[in-house]
């Protein structure tokens, strides 16, 4: 089977996280750049790692890279690539994003009509027609310049990975299902430890935190692009790939993740994308503000996307906001707290330094992952042999 070069673009910050995920699943990574992760893989790897990979945005398939400081050599380039390896007679295809940093050519525009009529004229050559019907399954092409380098891909994904389908509605200040579990992934938590987000909005976090307990891939039940692709994978491929998938799943994991928000109405849709995610009996949702917060267990996790204040006029209603959860978190015995927020003022209002701070981009704003760690729990006592 062949082997591709495949790229996992992701959150910038948390390229580590897809990193580890990758290797987990079995692949070597070749490459970690800013934003993206590119590992080695075949057709079976292309099914994988778009079922599995909670943390990756896409899966892309590279065609190649090469310098293109103008549109001639763009054009060459992109010309002189293998597109018959990947595109059939009937394939329909087209630019469907192309970008440009510090690089000569900055126009999107002039790039995709450069791409497309370049890839037009090598497939013409190739097949020896003049026309193409593109009545078939669909290979949507991805450009990046970078430096004045061409890196040209084919996206296997589609749809975005973060949209695993069980969120149809979501409240005012979502957290794309991606980052949530990439930052869970960036705790030390365990399906045995009691998680609670105390500002839960439509439940992101801790339906994220159910899947991953209860080993429920996120591309379990959607689907991608290149299942039609026909001519790199075959069918059965996906099909082993979903058993996979549903073999691995344990249902009756024994959990205690809690989610809570004041607003009633984003409460009923929490429970409703926690019940399409296949995890509505896992999580307890309740309608509860902050500071009605306490919980006897100890060892816990508070992980929450607070309000960072773009949308409320009265900085001091943040100011507000966060203190309440400080004294909530004060409340709770050897807890720890991981907060993603802009919000300059969180350490002042938590009252401590965080133990640790990781930059993360929740989309085009720049955030922080703080996080203040409690105690670790004492380890268990393995039980005495007897005989």
């Amino acid at each position: 089977m062949q082997t591709y070069e495949l790229i996992a673009p992701c959150h910038f910050g948390l390229e580590a996280v897809v990193k580890k995920e990758i290797y987990d699943l079995g692949y070597e990574v070749t490459q970690v750049e800013d934003g993206k992760v590119t590992f080695a893989g075949d057709a079976e790897a292309v099914c994988r790692a778009n079922i599995f990979l909670r943390t990756a945005e896409r899966i892309l398939l590279k065609v190649g890279k090469f310098h293109a400081s103008t549109y001639d050599e763009l054009f060459e380039g992109i010309r002189a690539l293998p597109w018959e390896i990947y595109l059939p007679k009937d394939g329909k295809f087209w630019v469907a994003k192309a970008s440009s940093v510090k690089s000569k050519l900055f126009s999107p525009s002039d790039t995709q009509r450069i791409v497309k009529k370049a890839i037009v004229e090598k497939m013409k050559e190739y097949y020896d027609i003049e026309w193409f019907q593109e009545t078939g399954a669909s290979y949507p092409v991805r450009v990046f310049l970078m430096k004045d380098e061409a890196l040209v891909t084919i996206d296997t994904t589609g749809e975005s990975l973060h949209k695993r389908g069980y969120r149809t509605q979501a409240g005012a200040a979502p957290l794309s299902e991606t980052l949530a579990a990439s930052l869970i992934k960036l705790t030390p938590w365990h399906s045995d430890r009691i998680l609670v987000d105390p500002l839960c909005g439509s439940g992101t976090f801790p339906i994220e935190a159910a899947m991953i307990a209860a080993r429920i891939a996120p591309g379990m039940n959607r689907g991608f692009l290149s299942q039609q692709w026909q001519n790199l994978i075959p069918q059965n491929i996906w099909q082993d790939a979903r058993e996979e998938a549903q073999e691995l799943v344990i249902p009756d994991v024994q959990t205690d993740i809690q989610g809570y928000d004041l607003d009633a109405d984003v409460i009923r849709i929490a429970r409703e994308n926690a019940k399409r995610a296949g995890v509505g009996h896992m999580i307890h949702f309740q309608q509860r503000g902050i500071s009605e917060l306490r919980h006897p267990k100890k060892y816990g996790f508070l992980l929450t996307n607070p309000p960072y204040g773009e949308r409320m006029a009265d900085k001091g209603e943040l100011w507000e906001l966060y203190r309440q959860i400080a004294e909530a978190y004060q409340r709770l015995d050897s807890w720890s707290l991981y907060m993603i927020t802009s919000y300059e003022d969180t350490e002042r209002c938590i009252g401590r330094k965080a133990d640790k701070k990781r930059k993360v981009y929740n989309g085009m704003l720049k955030t922080d992952f703080y996080q203040f760690l409690g105690p670790k729990p004492p380890r268990k006592k393995r039980p005495e042999k007897t005989g």
